[in-house]
């Protein structure tokens, strides 16, 4: 009969449409229910928890709540539903037993392997039109879960059903739909492992139905102790029926001694063949089991037909899939203790087997538990860097866990192997003269080259690259990295592959040394081949952290644009990949906190600085503790706090201990002690501290400039400036200030055209940048000149108030305060502000070198312009109009 049948020709399985019925001894659960009838009045359900959890009775128990279970379609999924077209037939017919009249014309697929989109599109649009929704439950669905082709189609008709589909899916894992936006939009309800364990007073519900009387605080503990988690309670129950005295049973309870154990090990291991019962004995020192794993621990063949036979008879072993099986947690402890008493000292020998195998099958991770556990701490640390892991120390999501295993690793464990661990170790750490003493010892064993030394001498270079980062040695880093290329010469290409973090993390050091040495050009190749590295787990810190120094380099380089992109770029990937902001080093928030004070705004500067100082690692990093230095000062500068910014700057020229110096940290904080110098009324001292540290560069020679003007010295300033290029490759972070201080030069020696020309230039080059701080900083020259020349302002309403630029027009004032008639002449501007000096007519026309009546003349006006009489007055309305 057409619609009984797969695209592929099978009949379709009538078990998959069934609800499973209840067992006498299941326990309703009403705040779950709960959950579920309030879930299904939105479009997505998701019950999601470990196997054994009571996902699945618990959903059916739900339906049998319901008034119309006729609106619930039921589907239990199998693996071969990752073909979409069997997928969509089983939808489909699912919708149809369950009482959903779908239209023929919505059709059916055609093929196994795909479904039309026109069959989708058609099926969304019949749900739309429905007066009552489907419900559909998919249970099981994480065996098809890792579909994202199922997932889309599935989220196409959700998303286009409208009210007319729930989805309610029962998995393991979490489905590959959008869960994001739903849970955004409040359109998800979710029922987790956490809800789904059993509390205390389910505990002893489901005690009651197994006819068991349990304390209050025994089934407390029953539940404590399994977690809530069902399978587990029913375990210990079915256990506890069998003894007198349960609460003594439950609070006695010892894996591997109690009457649970015994229990276990008379029904379930003694009752298997003599073959059987050392498998099982064998194998449970392992989380994972595969019968070639068992096959070498039990010597014979005959692992697979074993475990495949105790999985069919429920006896405590479950199928997890390509081949590999795993015993119960309680079960296997129990088991565990019994080969210690059965077989004494046979577990480190099993161990060292099971590490060998799991090593040669490539599952480092899983052999090295095995092989610390036998004691075997130089096989340990041989396979781990034979197989090119050592990287996996330093980053990546098994760095805690590995780092955890080795610290058991005894002194005793030699070879360059275990130096090597030891050194990575330490270099985490920040102990730098510690781990150069481990790396030391692993380079005096490591001689000659070839394949068969290969691994450990670019383990070596690895980690001498990270050390000469720590020590700010690019020369070092150089050296190692030319080493580490060396060495991979010798090494398969696919086993290089397997392990991208190690090029990540070697290029995320040199680059860090490089940029440490002011080699910026060399930097930015190294830090960019990393940012390219293969998208990953293991590569994601080094992501991160070469991301953030191209940000610094930008910012350096007088290019804010570019480094607030890479800077959020960095931030960006940590996010993604959930790296906690203690692990940044916090150098793309300083970035940030550094673009924020060039555009002025000192909050979101603040805000990104205390970002970047919650970093747990940035006070070992000499870039993050220079950056986080040297910003410090600029907000503080920037707050009109020069003499607090001078301490903190003083402490910055003091390297830290076992650190090269670094020239553009020496530049930038002379150039910081300048400015602060400078807004102390000190340009000699300035002056001095730039000579002291010979700073150099054009944003060295702005600030002797500035100093120069400031003591009045404009032809030494000009002579200065004029030894600059006048087409800087800098960014116009750099490039504005250099024209700003140009324009100051110029004015101050009469040049007035030249001075404006330089003033709207830098204006222009500013502004997409957003640039506002150069102009607040050019202090009250700017003001007084763009005031007299009111034109350079005009279309800049992006510089802030504070900014020199700015202010050009009246400000606010009462009703009755006078308005200027007519802007004032430069002239009248000029003699207007030597008014205010209580200059007399004759000083003025001295120092203007005009005539007396010129003079008067001048004066005449200005009193019409403000509508003033006398001088006190013009004065006092010229402060009021931000004139002067």
């Amino acid at each position: 009969m057409a619609g009984l049948l797969t695209p592929g020709g099978d009949p379709l399985l009538a078990v998959r449409f069934t609800v499973p019925d209840l067992t006498e001894t299941f326990v309703r659960r009403p705040r779950l229910v709960a959950r579920l009838t309030e879930g299904v009045q939105g479009p997505l359900t998701l019950v999601n928890g470990p196997a054994g959890a009571g996902k699945t009775l618990l959903v059916a128990h739900w339906i049998s709540t319901m008034g119309r279970p006729g609106d619930v379609a039921w589907l239990t999924v199998e693996h071969e539903d990752t073909g979409p077209g069997i997928f969509w037939t089983y939808v489909l017919e699912s919708l149809r037993r369950h009482g959903a009249a779908v239209p023929d014309d919505i059709g059916s697929p055609s093929s196994p392997g795909d479904v039309d989109h026109s069959l989708l599109t058609r099926l969304a649009a019949w749900l739309s039109e429905r007066a009552d929704p489907v419900i559909l439950v998919l249970d099981e669905f994480d065996r098809v879960g890792a579909s994202a082709e199922l997932a889309d189609e599935l989220q196409f008709v959700l998303r286009h059903a409208g009210g007319g589909l729930r989805l309610v899916i029962v998995s393991r894992t979490e489905p590959q739909l959008p869960l994001h936006r739903y849970r955004a939009a409040g359109a998800v309800a979710e029922v987790r492992g956490a809800d789904l364990a059993f509390v205390p007073g389910e505990t002893a519900a489901l005690l009651s139905r197994h006819d068991i009387r349990l304390s209050d605080d025994s089934a407390r503990s029953l539940t404590e102790w399994t977690g809530g988690w069902a399978a587990g309670l029913r375990l210990c129950i079915l256990a506890a029926q069998h003894v007198d005295d349960p609460d003594t049973f439950i609070k006695n309870f010892e894996a591997g001694q109690s009457t649970l154990a015994d229990f276990l090990l008379a029904e379930v291991l003694e009752a298997q063949s003599d073959e059987t019962q050392d498998l099982l004995l064998r194998s449970s020192i392992l989380e994972q089991i595969h019968p070639e794993l068992a096959n070498a621990l039990t010597g014979r063949e005959d692992a697979e037909p074993i475990l495949a036979g105790l999985q069919h008879a429920n006896a405590f072993v479950e199928a997890i899939g390509h081949s590999w099986y795993r015993l119960h947690p309680l079960f296997a402890e129990i088991l565990r203790v019994h080969l210690r008493v059965r077989h004494p000292g046979m577990e480190p020998e099993l161990r060292r087997r099971a590490a060998r195998w799991l090593s040669d099958a490539g599952l480092l991770a899983e052999a090295l538990p095995h092989a610390a556990g036998a004691g075997e701490w130089e096989l340990a640390a041989g396979r781990f860097v034979d197989e090119l892991a050592i990287g996996q120390l330093l980053t990546g999501l098994d760095a805690e866990r590995l780092d955890g295993l080795f610290a058991a690793m005894p002194p005793d464990a030699g070879g360059p192997a275990a130096c090597l661990v030891r050194a990575a170790r330490e270099l985490v750490r920040h102990d730098v003269d510690r781990g150069l003493d481990f790396l030391r010892r692993a380079g005096e064993s490591l001689t000659g080259e070839g394949p068969e030394t290969a691994a450990l001498r670019l383990s070596h270079a690895l980690l001498r690259v990270f050390a000469a980062r720590l020590t700010g040695s690019a020369e070092l880093a150089e050296a190692a990295a030319e080493d580490m290329k060396a060495a991979e010469l010798f090494l398969p290409a696919e086993r290089l592959e397997q392990h991208p973090e190690l090029s990540a993390l070697m290029l995320t050091d040199l680059g860090s040394a490089q940029l440490w040495a002011g080699r910026f050009d060399a930097a930015r190749t190294s830090l960019s081949a990393a940012a390219q590295v293969d998208d990953g787990p293991s590569t994601a810190y080094p992501r991160h952290e070469s991301l953030s120094r191209l940000a610094l380099i930008d910012f350096l380089c007088g290019r804010p644009g570019r480094a607030e992109s890479h800077a959020r770029a960095a931030v960006a990937e940590a996010e993604r990949s959930g790296l906690p902001p203690a692990a940044r080093t916090g150098v793309a928030q300083l970035v940030l906190a550094a673009v924020a004070v060039d555009r002025d705004d000192l909050a979101a500067a603040q805000t990104h600085l205390d970002q970047a100082t919650a970093s747990t690692t940035a006070s070992h990093d000499p870039v993050a503790m220079a950056g986080l230095g040297l910003l410090r000062s600029r907000t503080l500068l920037a707050k009109g706090h020069p003499k607090e910014a001078l301490r903190v700057l003083q402490e910055l020229k003091r390297p830290p201990h076992g650190v090269e110096p670094s020239r553009w940290v020496g530049d930038r904080t002379a150039l910081a002690m300048s400015t602060a110098y400078l807004a102390l009324g000190d340009p000699l001292a300035a002056l001095d501290v730039l000579a002291e540290e010979r700073a150099d560069g054009p944003e060295a020679t702005v600030a002797a400039a500035r100093a120069r003007l400031a003591t009045g010295d404009e032809e030494t300033a000009r002579a200065l400036l004029d030894a600059l290029s006048t087409e800087l490759d800098d960014g116009p972070g750099i490039v504005v200030r250099v024209l700003l201080v140009r324009a100051q030069t110029a004015d101050a020696l009469g040049d007035d055209s030249t001075a404006q020309r330089l003033v709207a230039r830098a204006l222009r080059l500013a502004r997409p940048e957003h640039l506002r701080r150069p102009f607040v900083e050019a202090g009250p020259w700017l003001r007084s000149f763009v005031r007299r020349r009111p034109v350079l302002a005009q279309g800049h309403e992006w510089l802030p108030v504070t900014a020199a630029v700015r202010g050009t027009g009246p400000a606010p004032r009462p009703d009755h305060a006078p308005v200027v008639i007519e802007a004032l002449s430069d002239r009248e501007q000029e003699v207007l502000e030597r008014l205010a000096q209580m200059m007399s007519r004759d000083e003025i026309a001295a120092d203007l070198h005009l005539s007396v009546n010129t003079v008067k003349t001048h004066l005449k006006s200005v009193y019409r312009k403000l509508a003033a009489t006398r001088r006190g007055e013009a004065v006092r309305r010229a402060r009021d109009l931000h004139l002067l």
